[in-house]
């Protein structure tokens, strides 16, 4: 179950009003969530803006990604929005995590697609040359 922190409208029609939840990613906008982590009034001059700091950075460590309002929202009080990378350094003989280690793949392209390219380079330069 993959957690995103969200904004879940309330209010009336015209009058919104939203609280900021802890929801897994498939559930509907304003289905069932998680947990409230506070509420983002934009109608108030300035907007009003309440929010749990320990409860975002608890869920934000344990992986739940926020969404792009929400991310804005956090930045505007200078909570962070990322988990610090953990440099993770392997024991001699010892597999790297999961997901530490990317490796680059030389891509392999089909003959199809070699042929192609060539033709679209050729093209390109007949017409420089054609100028």
């Amino acid at each position: 179950m993959s957690v995103v922190i969200r904004l879940m409208r309330a209010g009336a029609k015209k009058r919104p009003f939203f609280r900021m939840v802890a929801a897994d990613s498939r559930r509907q906008r304003d289905g069932r969530f998680l947990e409230i982590l506070g509420h983002y009034n934009p109608l108030t001059q300035p907007f009003e803006l309440m929010v749990h700091k320990d409860r975002i950075e608890t869920w934000i460590s344990k992986g739940a990604q926020p969404s792009e309002q929400v991310a804005s929202l956090l930045r505007s009080l200078g909570i962070p929005t990322q988990v610090p990378a953990r440099v993770v350094s392997p024991a001699a003989g010892d597999k790297p995590a999961r997901g530490a280690v990317k490796r680059e793949r030389k891509r392999t392209l089909s003959p199809r697609k070699v042929r192609a390219r060539a033709a679209r380079k050729a093209g390109k330069k007949k017409a420089v040359k054609a100028v």
